[in-house]
């Protein structure tokens, strides 16, 4: 019965529940009877033109004219209730008692289709309704039961086995009755086995409809936001084809994956990758390992570089799963990220930076030091302590301006002369530490040196640095941290002995 059925095409006004659905199909129905009562309206031709072919003889062309007209009528009257009442179960028994008393004006005018009466409650089943059922069975019989009564004597009067009209009417009634009661029986099964596979093909459609839907939108989202993505892709698991959803192919028929290791996309990209990065861009956009690695996971995504526009992001975003989980429609999107990767290397490099020095700072310094102690260290690794002769007095007697120009001369000298050997980092107000990979420090420490005694600035003429150095050459034994305490102690010692020579007091004016 399901075959007849059918659901709205638009999945906004789809019904909510079974029991909406059969209203609604009810109201489908109430459509497809009053076309059909239109063609009900050619049984009056069709029998004139059996009474022109000697088919019907007892049956004058008036009865097909008066056929005609009165079908023609009660149609649109039919036409009328569905305009006003079209889920109305009314509206539906209505034109089953129009097939009824077409029935019954053709036996009274003595056009034999008896079988014909049992039609029109086989009929009422494609409505999936019992009380439209069991009304029709009623409305049947009864106007069965009156169109015998009223044409028994005509039948007895060309019947010998018959004695009366009454004994015709209870003979050919009992037999129909007993017929009528199998139909209800048989009709009532097939009405229970049609609604229990009609809900199942309802509810299956409706989850279909709602993961349809869900798909549909997720893909008109990500078309909508298609502007913020230099190229997208939706890969189809279930047909195994690739389709691109912007740029000037977005129009071009879906291309097949089966078989292949890489989507047509990732091979045209391939080209523009530098090649430090090629291995890592094939094994992220492998669609073999894909869906696998998209498991519990709504997207995944990873950064490359193109030779010719910089930084892009790839991104591989989950669509749709099937109920086993597994990824079976996803979006493939690559967003150039060059300004962005930018804006964040500026960002870290003004977290990690000094403002006024432009070295390191002390977090940078720090978080380098964490790397050395998880690794170890290298053979030639060495750290500078560093400290500015004097800044205190600087300060108090020719102001800040002239005590931070001395900060950045000694940041020039100290960043100049290890250059390529190290990291130069300020780690205090005139403090700086460097990490330097050299095989001995004595050469790096008088260039530090001579650079400071030619260094003059604007506002003071001359600048004089503390160094301390401890390498782990020097002492294989020690950490990180016992190597800072003793070139902190050898800087403090070269300090003490610079007060020395210079007859300053560090604590006076």
């Amino acid at each position: 019965m399901a075959i007849f059925l059918k659901l709205p095409e638009n999945k906004i006004s789809a019904p909510d529940t079974y029991e909406d659905f059969l209203v609604e199909n009810i109201a489908k129905i109430n459509q497809y009877m009053n076309r059909t009562l239109w063609f009900c309206i050619l049984t009056g031709p069709a029998i004139a033109i059996g009474v022109a072919a000697g088919i019907f003889k007892r049956v004058p062309y008036s009865v097909c004219l008066l056929l005609s007209a009165a079908v023609l009528l009660l149609t649109i009257t039919h036409l009328l209730f569905i305009k006003y009442f079209p889920k109305s179960e009314f509206t539906s028994i209505y034109a089953l008692f129009i097939l009824d008393i077409l029935l019954a004006y053709m036996a009274y005018s003595h056009i034999y289709l008896r079988l014909t009466w049992f039609f029109v409650p086989l009929l009422s089943l494609l409505f999936c309704s019992y009380r439209i059922y069991i009304m029709s069975l009623i409305i049947n019989y009864l106007t069965m039961l009156m169109t015998v009564w009223i044409t028994s004597p005509s039948y007895t009067s060309v019947r010998s086995d018959y004695d009366s009209s009454v004994q015709f009417f209870y003979n050919y009634i009992s037999g129909t009755t007993i017929e009528m009661i199998l139909m209800a029986i048989v009709g009532i099964a097939i009405l229970k086995t049609s609604h229990r596979y009609v809900r199942e093909f309802y509810e299956m459609y409706m989850t279909l409809s709602y993961r349809e839907q869900q798909v549909s939108e997720s893909i008109d989202t990500l078309s909508s936001m298609a502007g913020i993505y230099d190229r997208v892709n939706l890969l189809n698991f279930r047909n195994m084809t690739e389709k691109p959803l912007t740029d000037e192919n977005a129009n071009k028929p879906p291309t097949s994956i089966e078989g292949f290791d890489h989507t047509s996309m990732v091979m045209s990209m391939k080209s523009h990758i530098v090649p430090e990065q090629m291995d890592a861009f094939l094994s992220f956009t492998n669609l073999t390992t894909l869906r696998e690695r998209l498991l519990e996971k709504k997207s995944i995504s990873a950064e490359f570089i193109n030779i010719t526009t910089g930084w892009f992001r790839a991104q591989y975003i989950t669509v749709e799963k099937n109920p086993d989980g597994i990824p079976v429609t996803i979006i493939f999107t690559v967003q150039n990220i060059e300004k962005d990767k930018r804006k964040e290397e500026k960002l870290i490099r003004i977290a990690m930076t000094d403002e006024l020095t432009h070295l390191y700072n002390r977090r940078s310094y720090d978080d380098d030091i964490a790397v050395y102690r998880e690794k170890g260290l290298d053979d030639d690794f060495i750290l500078l302590s560093a400290d500015v002769n004097g800044l205190k007095i600087t300060n108090d007697t020719k102001g800040h301006a002239a005590g931070d120009e001395l900060i950045k001369g000694a940041a020039d000298c100290l960043h100049v002369s290890i250059g390529k050997n190290g990291k130069v980092y300020r780690t205090g107000g005139d403090e700086f530490i460097a990490i330097v990979h050299l095989d001995d420090y004595a050469e790096l420490i008088a260039e530090i040196a001579a650079r400071a005694r030619s260094w003059h600035g604007e506002y003071i003429d001359s600048i004089s640095i503390s160094i301390g150095c401890a390498s782990h050459k020097e002492f294989p034994d020690a950490t990180i941290d016992e190597l800072e305490r003793i070139s902190d102690k050898r800087m403090y010692d070269s300090k003490e002995q610079y007060y020395k020579q210079t007859g300053h007091d560090r604590r006076r004016k």
